[in-house]
């Protein structure tokens, strides 16, 4: 008999974890969150996950509660009895620190990984890590996806005549290239200087853009600096429009206000990160309809080769 189906959702992205239900068929579980005064608090499970396949649905950006819920709803699933525990984590935070690039610093994003091993998670569903080795930061299996299954939709209706892919920095040139291979068009790559974080020393393109609709492409938007940045750069050598696709939309700090005074025609996100408020340049593309496809073929052990389109 197989094991039913349950879809949770934790307080970082209930909208998307609602379409994400609706799409699979099913009603959203019912949770509860009891805060403290201190600021502690304690989810809980409204209905009993015993001997089902529990998909926990939440984005890890910060604050940092967003995580130590999630890790408090697995242990909560787990002592429920649940027979299969699925982090689906639309966008994973703390992705950036995958390595020690200086001395003394944590690489975050295995720490994640052991806390949700430890926690008692059976696997994990992401998408669009910003560096694919943290997939192999877990013991347990990890199906990471790609919102290029749906933004290669967008671009198609976008009908530009004359597209180059582009990175707006050096370590995002695989992804660009993998979008310019599919679409069959050329790649142009910013290459930046840093001092210190989200600040921009020195910014140069490498490749033509003349006469170009250009389509930066890139895992996510925080600041959104070295992006505009890139779209000023891009329309001074003579593009002729400038649009972003970014999959996770952060957006911290000036970003809504560097957009909107930028060359920037649109930038494209997905709603793995909802955005804080509206903007005449920026367009969600939704990813619950993919998300809902795959979990239906990670509850019936089949394939989801299929949904990594490139």
């Amino acid at each position: 008999m197989a094991s039913e189906v349950k879809i949770f959702s934790g307080s970082s992205n209930n909208a998307l974890a609602e379409s994400i239900a609706k799409s699979f068929g099913v009603e959203l579980g019912k949770t509860s969150l009891n805060k403290f005064s201190d600021g502690e608090f304690q989810p809980a499970f409204e209905e009993s996950v015993r001997g089902c396949d529990v998909f926990i649905i939440q984005s890890t950006n910060p604050p940092t509660d967003n995580i130590f819920e999630l890790l408090l709803m697995i242990d909560a699933a787990k002592r429920a009895s649940a027979k299969r525990i699925i982090a689906v984590i639309p966008y994973f935070g703390f992705a950036r620190q995958d390595r020690k690039d200086a001395p003394r610093v944590p690489i975050g994003s295995k720490l994640i990984a052991n806390m949700l091993t430890v926690a008692g998670v059976s696997r994990v569903m992401t998408m669009d890590l910003h560096a694919d080795q943290i997939q192999g930061f877990f013991e347990i299996p990890v199906d990471h996806l790609y919102a290029s299954a749906v933004f290669s939709e967008a671009i198609n209706e976008l009908n530009l005549p004359n597209v180059v892919m582009a990175s707006p920095d050096m370590g995002g040139s695989k992804r660009a290239h993998a979008y310019a291979k599919h679409f069959e068009t050329e790649v142009v790559v910013c290459y930046k200087q840093r001092k210190k974080a989200n600040k921009i020393d020195k910014m140069f393109l490498i490749g033509e853009v003349e006469g170009k609709d250009v389509l930066l492409v890139d895992d996510m938007v925080d600041t959104a600096g070295t992006l505009t940045k890139a779209a000023d750069i891009m329309m001074e050598k003579g593009a002729t429009s400038v649009r972003a696709i970014c999959t996770h939309a952060i957006l911290s700090g000036e970003a809504y206000e560097r957009i909107e005074n930028s060359a920037l025609t649109e930038l494209l996100v997905t709603d793995t990160i909802l955005p804080k408020r509206e903007s005449s340049k920026i367009r969600v593309v939704s990813v619950a309809e993919l998300f809902a496809k795959v979990i239906y073929k990670v509850h019936n052990y089949e394939s989801i080769s299929s949904y990594f389109i490139f």
